[in-house]
């Protein structure tokens, strides 16, 4: 079974929690603090695998978790970084963000690796928090949890050539001819369900990809039938090879097919109907009327386009043109991948320019402060205890809550609410 877009959830590891233990050894009479550090949970990354060709296993499997780290103990042993989880994907897998549908990274090339989300960092031990004046800190700083995402993992096949046109337009059985493919073919519609790639050896010395796109259908870039998993794979091809049956043996119009087709490239995308595209009259051994391919070459030429007759039965005009597809892709750059706008790498690292708070004044009374730096912080501390409350007040301070708080008019005896906790603010 061929699969081609799946949505799973991935968690990188939480960190490890630092340690609060003291040095007890036998003749030593006051040890210090040496609560160890925890460990980095680990991260989450995507990888090219050269044998895949489908998305097929993670129909099965639709949650991946990065190991955690391990807790810090003491004599300053630090914990065990969890353990980094590589998935293998498939080449020409994009990731992107199901809530959003922005790219994360697109997984186009050989040995292609790409960090998606990094790993919780591990929390301190108190060894790192005595001072001259504070010799005994009984507090140590829990280590941050892991990120969670749901993410849709969609995969396009990576072909120079991509072979378009109506069911039954010849496009199976040109594959079969001029590759090692062995794609299902029958005279009814639907025959290709999925893409069939082959490689192509031209006489001419030249080789390319080339791709037996499934029949498109009108409505296909509205969802009608396939039609949008369809086009997805058409995107990634340098060409693309309009194949029309010109036999007249089914009732139709060839000039008609060929422009309901390109219809649905053009409501797909502008960059698939301004894509470099060659028109192939196809079935040439059984051609009984040439009214349709008259019409059809007169077409091609009005739109400037490329032209050739050929029958994949006896062979007639296939090493023209494939020698002439091997000088038209030698001419064409690769296909361009997708533009990641932010270069999105999910990550629990603060950035410099990362907003790491808001605070909103609820009421009179009354203040609400919230962002990534607060919350990962109240993970970290624990409120019962002095210390660590202490060093709460102290890293509040430090990221700019409380200038900010006065700035908006706090006054002592007013309600400050830091997620679910809630504090009597006091000069």
């Amino acid at each position: 079974m061929f699969v081609d877009y799946v949505k799973i959830i991935i968690k990188s590891g939480d960190g490890g929690n630092g340690a609060k233990t003291f040095r007890r050894e036998k003749y030593v009479a006051a040890g210090g603090p040496d609560g160890g550090d925890g460990g980095n949970g680990g991260s989450i990354y995507f990888e090219v695998d050269k044998d895949a060709s489908t998305l097929i296993d993670f129909r099965y499997n639709k949650k991946y978790k990065a190991e955690n780290g391990e807790n810090g103990s003491g004599n300053r042993k630090f914990g065990k970084s969890g353990k980094d989880l590589v998935i293998q994907v498939p080449k020409g897998t994009v990731i992107k963000e199901f809530e959003t549908g922005k790219v994360i990274c697109d997984l186009s090339k050989d040995n292609q690796k790409e960090l998606v989300l990094k790993g919780g960092r591990g929390g301190k031990g108190n060894v790192h928090f005595a001072t001259s004046t504070r010799q005994v800190p009984d507090f140590a700083i829990d280590g941050e949890k892991g990120k969670e995402l749901e993410i849709v993992l969609e995969l396009k096949s990576i072909a120079d050539v991509g072979l378009v046109g109506f069911p039954n337009a010849g496009k199976s059985t040109l594959l079969s001819r001029v590759t090692a493919a062995t794609p299902k073919i029958a005279d009814y519609p639907f025959t290709t369900i999925d893409p069939n790639l082959g490689v192509v050896k031209a006489k001419n010395g030249g080789s390319f990809v080339i791709a037996d796109i499934p029949g498109i259908i009108e409505g296909a870039s509205e969802g009608v039938g396939l039609g949008l998993k369809f086009l997805r794979h058409v995107e990634r091809t340098r060409v693309l090879l309009h194949m029309v049956d010109c036999s007249g043996l089914n009732g139709r119009s060839a000039v008609d097919d060929f422009n309901k087709i390109n219809s649905e490239l053009e409501k797909y995308s502008d960059k698939l109907i301004n894509k470099k595209q060659i028109v192939v009259a196809t079935k040439m051994d059984i051609v009984q009327d040439d009214t349709n391919l008259k019409e059809l070459e007169k077409i091609a030429k009005e739109k400037n386009l490329e032209f050739f007759k050929i029958s994949s039965a006896t062979g007639e005009g296939l090493d023209e043109l494939i020698n002439h597809l091997s000088d038209v892709v030698k001419s064409l750059p690769p296909e361009e991948i997708f533009e990641i706008e932010d270069n999105k790498v999910y990550t629990l690292e603060d950035e410099e320019d990362e907003i790491g708070f808001t605070v909103e004044k609820v009421n009179e009374n009354e203040f609400y402060v919230s962002g990534p730096k607060v919350e990962k912080l109240m993970g970290r501390v624990n409120i019962s205890d002095t210390e660590s409350f202490a060093y709460l007040q102290r890293m509040l301070k430090k990221l700019g809550i409380e200038d900010e708080l006065r700035r908006q008019g706090v006054s002592e005896g007013d309600t400050v609410r830091i997620l679910d906790w809630h504090f009597e603010y006091y000069f």
